[in-house]
């Protein structure tokens, strides 16, 4: 049985354009992408590590921190991730999946591992993670081939396509034997967020590694929590971002903008919307 991660990365992010070649440390000439590989790499459980990146040419310099690091890389279908997690799996003949985004350079290793081991131990076909551990450090998915071929074939939905797994948890959740992990209490933290999404992210994942990586290279999820004690200050920096999410409806999409609108103090056109909601 191969067990394999596969990390999805593009340079064409809309938020935050080729976020995952940004420096972190500031100035050290190593790359997000390249940071999210090698603490994947620290996993005890995976046999192999993949890129998954587009057939675009922007997305060359993907191609070229790959080879650097000495790993795969497939290239796929910009909007149709669901067809690049199936068709790389499929070409490397990896039996379970594990999904990691490349906008988590802190994601801790010991998390991928307690998914994999959920997962063969229980005999389930897919496994993730509660927003528990702060964000960007516990954002790891498990399945089985079996399941993502099921979800390749079946899956129409562009929200299913795009984000891999929402038919297996969401749509379809009754056809499958799911779980998901919980952080332990010390490890418990989901108002830190240090995953990378806007220049109010990467700002405060520039002072995360200036303040950690220093000490450790391979600082975990428990260094984080404790340097957050620390330095309370260090969440003012991306307070006002929302994570981007899955939206089912138009009503949840409004919602959103809402609460985007109260964070930015734009409250006549919150109030419009909430108007308009009723």
């Amino acid at each position: 049985m191969k067990i394999g991660a596969i990390i999805q990365a593009r340079t064409t992010s809309t938020r935050l354009p080729k976020k995952v070649l940004k420096e972190l440390p500031y100035g050290s000439g190593i790359t997000v992408l390249e940071q999210v590989i090698r603490r994947v790499k620290r996993s005890k459980l995976l046999d192999e590590v993949i890129i998954a990146t587009t057939i675009n040419s922007e997305d060359d310099p993907i191609v070229e921190i790959s080879k650097r690091e000495g790993i795969k890389c497939f290239r796929g279908s910009e909007k149709n991730v669901l067809e690049r997690y199936y068709l790389c799996a499929k070409e490397n003949k990896v039996d379970v999946v594990v999904r990691i985004t490349s906008d988590c350079p802190c994601i801790d290793w010991e998390v991928i591992d307690k998914v994999v081991d959920r997962l063969l131990e229980k005999g389930l076909d897919y496994v993730g993670v509660e927003r528990s551990y702060p964000h960007g450090c516990g954002d790891v998915e498990a399945f089985t081939f079996k399941t993502l071929e099921i979800t390749y074939k079946e899956a129409n939905n562009d929200f299913e396509k795009e984000h891999v797994c929402p038919y297996i948890y969401f749509t379809n959740k009754d056809k499958f034997k799911i779980n998901f992990l919980k952080a332990p209490s010390y490890l418990t933290a989901p108002d830190i967020r240090v995953t990378l999404d806007t220049e109010e992210d990467y700002a405060l994942l520039c002072a995360v590694f200036d303040y950690l990586y220093s000490r450790n290279n391979y600082f975990q999820a428990v260094d984080i929590i404790n340097l957050f004690k620390e330095k309370s200050w260090l969440k003012l920096i991306n307070r006002k971002v929302l994570q981007k999410k899955i939206f089912h409806s138009l009503e949840e999409e409004l919602e959103e903008a809402r609460k985007l609108l109260e964070l930015q103090e734009l409250n006549k056109a919150k109030e419009a919307i909430e108007k308009w909601m009723v």
